[in-house]
């Protein structure tokens, strides 16, 4: 399990000398995101994509529960209703507009979530407003108290914000 831990740096070289700093660290360059205000400087920086910057991964989820079960119900009534071979029930084809009605729901879900920003990123609104850069590092539980030490001590510019004990997958 990984925790991810937050840090604003004040500027682009702060975060740079992170990053670098990280680096030396082994810290794998892919455990580490940057977020920043649009038109930001993020030249030698592992910017965040939309799986940490949007609701992606929740609305997702969200879609596939809401969609199986729009689906099996729509499935269930149809296959009772209307009977494709004989007077028997078709459950196949319960279980099939179940699947489909998830797999359509995750992705129109997905869809809509991806321009949604991430309620997690929330609170970093107003200082990436003013110029922070967001610091986003994903770190097994062994190594947390080593690298928010590192960087206390090499940053002091930096500002800790504290962390996620649960990271989602594919964040």
């Amino acid at each position: 399990m990984k925790r991810r831990t937050y840090w604003l740096m004040p500027d682009p070289a702060s975060a740079r000398r992170a990053m670098r700093d990280l680096a030396q660290a082994r810290v794998d360059v892919a455990h580490v995101h940057f977020a920043a205000a649009d038109g930001t400087d993020m030249t030698g920086l592992h910017a965040a994509n939309v799986w940490q910057t949007s609701d992606l991964v929740h609305a997702a989820k969200t879609g596939w529960v809401v969609g199986t079960g729009c689906g099996m119900v729509i499935g269930l009534v149809a296959a009772l209703v209307f009977p494709i071979v004989g007077d028997e029930p078709e459950w196949e084809l319960a279980v099939m507009l179940g699947v489909l009605g998830g797999v359509t729901g995750a992705w129109s879900a997905s869809m809509i979530g991806i321009s949604i920003p991430s309620p997690r990123l929330q609170r970093f609104e107003g200082a990436l407003a003013q110029g922070w850069i967001l610091l986003m590092v994903d770190l097994p539980q062994s190594r947390v108290q080593e690298i928010e030490a590192l960087l206390q001590t090499a940053h002091p510019e930096a500002r800790f914000e504290g962390g996620e004990q649960h990271i989602p997958a594919f964040r």
